[in-house]
């Protein structure tokens, strides 16, 4: 049972905070969803979850980088889980200044409702791309930060602003860093979904950027798990936390994997659009998860090859399922 009567889940409309969202949910708290505000009454990713589930969350359709309604959201909430933010690092490129808007100001607007109304427990949402091209691996939570995108720069001020206020105000801050999360409802823009999308598709030449950098994949309930228990771990307030699989593979042995999974047959072809300015592209991710283990009590149920075969297993299902795959638009390149 969780310590905390009520939450808020800020981008709850996206992929890894819809996962967040329903198993919270399901879970027996009551969760408040913070969905991106809209003329459409969209609620993103959760208009498609269970009726049942959908009945037992409040949904509360606003913007971050508003503080009057950061702090109307957050009114009578324990705790808050910050997953709101812009992370596609193709359009920081042209469009920065909405990153420092929604990913530094919004988090600034969240800690300081916080520490107005007193809550419980802040889980700020980082991402394994702040610490830009490993300098040693695996990547511990010591890794120096390096910013080679607007994104990961922004990410950067956004961790240290929440950092600051646990500094200054002793407000109860966790910092979750999760490596490249994949799974169903992901966007097409990430690497996984763009390959399974484009073979499913039956294209026998598939388009993609680099393939030689190498990533730390972590399913998404992995990650789903790693956010709940730093959001009710005592132990992590003040801490920068990794969560990964601490399993290395590169694009081009994952496209071959999953290959291998759908029986597919595909050559590679590299899109100019899709590759990174040189000095901008993280060359290797692997992350050094010990501090999860020990701390949160926390480790991978897909961890290793195997538990990445697993998680591709169950990711392709979804995707390959027809209703789901006409969301998708795999032959565009989605930023």
């Amino acid at each position: 049972m969780s310590k905390f009567q009520k939450v808020l889940v800020t981008g709850a409309d996206g992929f890894i905070g819809s996962h967040l969202a329903e198993t919270l949910t399901r879970r027996g708290n009551r969760v408040k969803a913070f969905v991106q505000y809209n003329s459409f009454n969209s609620c993103g990713w959760l208009d498609t979850l269970d009726e049942d589930v959908m009945r037992d969350m409040e949904v509360f359709s606003g913007d971050v980088r508003d503080p009057y309604g950061v702090k109307a959201a957050m009114q009578g909430c324990d705790a808050v889980y910050h997953l709101a933010a812009l992370i596609a690092i193709p359009y920081s490129y042209h469009s920065p200044d909405t990153y420092i808007d929604t990913n530094v100001k919004g988090t600034l607007n969240i800690v300081q409702a916080a520490r107005e109304l007193g809550v419980a427990k802040v889980v700020q949402t980082s991402t394994s791309e702040v610490y830009g091209t490993a300098q040693f691996v695996p990547i511990t939570e010591a890794h120096p930060l390096h910013g080679q995108s607007p994104y990961a720069a922004s990410k950067i001020g956004a961790d240290q602003l929440a950092m600051s206020f646990y500094y200054s105000f002793g407000i109860p801050v966790a910092i979750i860093r999760p490596f490249n999360t994949y799974g169903p409802r992901q966007s097409a823009r990430a690497v996984i979904p763009t390959i399974i999308s484009q073979i499913a598709s039956g294209r026998s030449s598939i388009h993609l950027g680099a393939v030689s950098p190498t990533r730390d994949f972590n399913y998404v309930e992995d990650t789903v798990d790693g956010f709940i228990a730093v959001g009710e771990q005592d132990a992590s307030v003040g801490e920068i936390i990794n969560i990964g699989s601490n399993y290395e593979i590169s694009v081009e042995e994952t496209v071959r994997l999953i290959c291998d999974i759908m029986r597919a047959d595909v050559t590679i072809t590299t899109d100019e659009e899709r590759l990174r300015p040189a000095g901008s592209e993280v060359e290797r991710l692997w992350a050094d998860n010990r501090k999860a283990r020990e701390l949160l009590h926390w480790s991978p149920r897909y961890g290793g090859r195997e538990g990445f075969r697993r998680g591709l297993e169950k990711t392709i299902a979804w995707f390959t399922d027809e209703q789901n795959l006409r969301k998708y638009k795999a032959d565009q390149y989605n930023i």
